[in-house]
């Protein structure tokens, strides 16, 4: 959680400042407050839907629900009003969901011709860890993820914007599995702008932001928009992301032994299998098949630095010990591949950091190359120019050779606000095409 120091009168400071800046005092001060927070139930009826009418009979991003609550900060209520949305969406395979999302306005009413989707990186296998959950006042480790966005979203919540924070993993908390990610996103875009409590409306510009796990998000949205979400998609004025998952195989292979990141492909393979509804048990060593019932419902927080080492080797049986003898891995990671998606057709601003031995990546692997720890800078400038090379000349990249995945998302924190500024103003955004390094293959296999 990073938060401002000093010295000052709350109260006082709140009365006296814009509700722009009171909004930042607001969410970075949230420490200071007294008693101990109590946590949210693990569930409740909302997040269910009732109605007589089938899903499938439901047009995506339809209003199931719908209530409204103080936004809450590590289970303090804060002087922001959050409008929770319980919304028809598509699961990974695309059957019909129900899905959850959460409208922060900002203190004292904001442009309602604007608004921003923020894309959290929340990652997790249990649905109580969603940012619903966190807004709503729970404390679990998980939930707390959110909490430690503070910065990134009180800098949109400072500017005036509404903000729409989806539960991109729904309600299976299906990890990693990118398309359902984006169908998500953009369906509770859909709810909040046709959602009276929100006092956004379908004409309202979209910003897309997200980082690690938001920008899975936020590019898949970005991909999928012009087919799954036409009427969006004319409301997008941009994307800006940073550390992007592309290849997942790729990924597989980076991690692989490494210090921080490795128990995160133990994530990645269930969230796969959930998603999905692949059954990896054969190709399971017994340690495997321990970690895949130990982490079922865990954290990325409770996850990175827990496993320094671990290997895909010790995961599955020796005959499997190449991940291309998995075939239905194989099969389902070539879905999840960014490669293999449409082109956005909006303006795109991509940061990716290249110096993961500083989180503990060793970058020696020839077959993929440096990354930030978890993220492979080749892949992502593949799929830079690949937008590039396929219509989208609004691309800009930007390569941090000297940080890693952590120090990346500051860097990308202190540029991504303005950037959608501009977008909104109506500023043509920059373009890196032509001068993008080549990177790996994104050919659908590992």
């Amino acid at each position: 959680m990073r938060q401002r120091s000093g010295k000052r009168n709350h109260s006082k400071r709140v009365r006296a400042i814009t509700p722009m800046v009171s909004a930042v005092a607001v969410l970075s001060l949230a420490f200071t407050a007294a008693p101990a927070p109590k946590a949210q139930a693990a569930w409740d009826s909302f997040y269910d839907y009732h109605g007589s009418t089938s899903l499938s009979d439901i047009e995506p991003g339809t209003v199931l629900a719908t209530r409204t609550l103080a936004y809450h900060l590590a289970g303090f209520s804060m002087p922001i009003t959050a409008v929770q949305l319980l919304f028809r969406t598509t699961d990974a395979l695309y059957r019909p969901a129900a899905g959850v999302t959460s409208i922060l306005l900002p203190p004292g009413g904001g442009d309602t011709t604007k608004a921003v989707a923020y894309q959290s990186f929340y990652d997790s296998l249990s649905p109580e860890h969603s940012p619903s959950r966190s807004i709503a006042g729970d404390t679990s480790l998980g939930s707390m993820v959110l909490t430690s966005e503070t910065t990134e979203i009180a800098q949109i919540i400072a500017r005036g914007y509404a903000v729409i924070i989806a539960d991109t993993e729904g309600q299976q908390a299906d990890f990693a599995a990118g398309p359902e990610y984006g169908m998500t996103t953009l369906d509770s875009i859909r709810a909040a702008t046709h959602s009276a409590e929100t006092d956004l409306n379908p004409d309202t510009r979209i910003g897309l932001i997200g980082y690690s796990g938001g920008a899975i998000a936020t590019n898949w949205a970005a991909a999928l928009a012009p087919e799954y979400a036409p009427e969006v998609n004319a409301n997008i004025v941009g994307a800006t992301e940073g550390g992007v998952l592309v290849d997942p195989g790729h990924n597989l292979r980076y991690i692989s032994g490494s210090v921080g990141w490795s128990g995160v492909a133990v994530m990645a393979i269930i969230g796969i299998a959930r998603s999905y509804e692949i059954d990896f048990t054969p190709y399971l060593s017994d340690y495997g098949i321990q970690l895949r019932d130990t982490l079922a419902h865990q954290s990325i927080a409770s996850v990175l630095y827990m496993y320094p080492g671990l290997t895909w080797q010790q995961l599955v049986k020796p005959e499997y010990a190449d991940p291309n003898s998995v075939a239905p891995f194989v099969a389902t990671v070539d879905k999840i591949n960014l490669g293999s998606a449409p082109t956005p057709t909006i303006p795109m601003y991509i940061a990716q950091g290249a110096n993961g031995t500083l989180e503990g990546t060793d970058g020696g692997n020839p077959t993929v190359g440096p990354g930030d720890g978890v993220m492979l800078a080749g892949d992502v400038r593949s799929l830079a120019r690949q937008y590039c090379e396929t219509g989208n000349p609004a691309v800009e990249y930007h390569q941090y050779d000297t940080l890693s995945h952590v120090p990346t998302l500051a860097m990308w924190t202190m540029g991504a606000a303005a950037w959608l500024d501009a977008r909104f103003a109506g500023i043509p955004a920059g373009s890196s095409c032509g001068a993008i390094a080549p990177g790996n293959s994104l050919a659908p296999d590992l």
